[in-house]
C-alpha cells in the first residue's frame, strides 16, 4: 500500500514526511526502510499485534506496512510543464492514495507560494492541476479509441462511452471520484483524480478552529477523509525516546500521536483490514482488501498458498484475548475450519492449508 504525500510548496511536507517515517520506525520495531530518498516504509500501528506477542512470546513481532512518498511540491501549471510538471504527475500516478497536505499555520519565516493562508484554495490548484493532467489523459485516449469503436470493437466502444462521461465532468471541475463511476470502469485509465484522497492540515498552536473546520468541510464535500496535526510538534515527538512519547503525549493533551491518526485514516480510506498469522518463528500482520475472500488471504503470504488452497482455520483475535491460548481455543471448539468462499474479517487470525504446486 502506497500513499503520496502532495501539495504546495513550503506546506511542511518534508516535515510530516521525515517524523511520519522516523518516528513510527523507532516506535515499532519495524525496520525503517528508505528505498529512496523520497520513500519511507512505517509500520501500521495495532495494539492486537502487541497482545498477539505478548500471548505466544520469544517469536518476531512483524506489523502490516504501509509506503509514504514525499512527491515534491507542485506548483500551478503543472499539468503544463511548470515546476516538475510531469515528472511529479507520474509519481502521483503510481501511489494507491493521495494524501494532500495543507497549510493551516501562518509563518513569517516560511514564505507560502500563493501569498497567503487559505486551504480551500490551496486544495483547489492541487485539485485543479490533477483535473487538467486527467483532461489531457482523456483526450489522448479519445483520439486512439475512436477509429477502432468505428470499426464495431466492443472494447474500444465500452472505454469511449465511458471516456464520453469522465470528459464533462472533468470540464465543469469535478474529480473523477465526484462523477459515481464504478471504480472497474475507470481502472485501466489511472486518472489522479479517481483516487482515494485524505486532506492533512498543517497546524500550529495559532491556527484556529474555523480554519480546520473548513477543512474538514471541503473533505467531506470530496467524500475525503481530513486529519489535523502540527507537524512541527509530531517532529518533535519522533526525536524522543519511545518510553518517553506517552507522557509527552499526555502533558500537550493528546491520547495518540497526529501522525498515527494519519497512518489509521490512510489504512481505512483504502479499506484494509489486517488480519495476523502465528508462524514458527513470528507473529505477523498482514494487510488485506475489506471484503477478500481467504485464498486471497493466503496469497498475501505466498502465491503458492493461493494457487493451492485447501482450507483456513480461522478464529478472532478477540477470542484469544479473552481464553488466553489456542489450545484453550480448541478445546471450546472456537476456531473454524473455513473454505474458500469465507471472507476473511479484520483481527482474524489464520492458518492457511494448501497443496504445494505439483502435487
Amino acid at each position: 500500500m502506497e500513499i503520496g504525500i502532495v501539495g504546495l510548496p513550503n506546506v511542511g511536507k518534508s516535515t510530516v514526511f521525515n517524523a511520519l517515517t522516523s518516528g513510527h520506525a523507532a516506535a515499532s520495531n519495524y525496520p525503517f526502510t528508505t528505498i529512496e530518498p523520497n520513500v519511507g516504509v512505517v509500520s501500521v500501528p495495532d495494539a492486537r499485534l502487541e497482545r498477539l506477542a505478548a500471548l505466544v512470546p520469544g517469536k518476531k513481532k512483524v506489523p502490516a506496512a504501509v509506503r509514504f512518498v514525499d512527491i515534491a511540491g507542485l506548483v500551478k501549471g503543472a499539468a503544463q510543464g511548470e515546476g516538475l510538471g510531469n515528472k511529479f504527475l507520474a509519481h502521483i500516478r503510481e501511489v494507491d492514495a493521495v494524501l494532500m497536505l495543507v497549510r493551516l499555520f501562518d509563518d513569517p519565516d516560511v514564505a507560502h507560494s500563493m501569498g497567503g493562508v487559505d486551504p480551500r484554495r490551496d486544495a483547489e490548484v492541487v485539485e485543479a492541476e490533477l483535473i487538467l493532467a486527467d483532461l489531457a489523459t482523456v483526450e489522448k485516449a479519445m483520439e486512439k479509441l475512436v477509429t477502432r469503436a468505428r470499426t464495431g470493437e466492443k472494447e474500444a466502444r465500452a472505454a469511449l462511452a465511458v471516456l464520453e462521461k469522465v470528459k464533462p465532468g472533468l470540464q465543469a471541475g469535478k474529480t473523477v471520484r465526484q462523477l459515481g463511476l464504478s471504480p472497474e470502469a475507470v481502472k485501466e485509465f489511472c486518472f489522479l483524480t479517481a483516487k482515494p484522497v485524505l486532506f492533512v492540515g498543517n497546524t500550529d498552536e495559532k491556527t484556529g478552529p474555523a480554519l480546520v473546520a473548513g477543512l474538514e468541510a471541503l473533505a467531506r464535500s470530496r467524500g475525503a477523509g481530513c486529519v489535523a496535526l502540527s507537524g512541527k510538534l509530531e517532529a518533535e515527538i519522533a526525536q524522543l525516546p519511545p518510553e518517553e512519547r506517552g507522557a509527552f503525549l499526555k502533558d500537550m493533551g493528546f491520547a495518540v500521536p497526529g501522525l498515527e491518526r494519519v497512518i489509521t485514516a490512510a489504512y481505512r480510506l483504502l479499506g484494509q483490514l489486517s488480519f495476523f498469522t502465528i508462524g514458527d518463528a513470528e507473529v505477523r500482520a498482514w494487510t488485506l482488501t475489506s471484503g477478500g475472500k481467504a485464498p486471497q488471504a493466503a496469497g498475501r503470504i505466498h502465491t503458492d498458498f493461493e494457487k493451492g488452497f485447501i482450507k483456513a482455520e480461522v478464529y478472532p483475535f478477540a477470542e484469544l484475548a479473552k481464553h488466553g491460548s489456542e489450545a484453550a481455543l480448541r478445546e471450546k471448539g472456537l476456531i473454524r475450519s473455513e473454505g474458500k468462499e469465507y471472507v476473511v474479517k479484520d483481527g482474524d487470525v489464520c492458518f492457511f492449508k494448501f497443496s504445494p504446486p505439483g502435487k
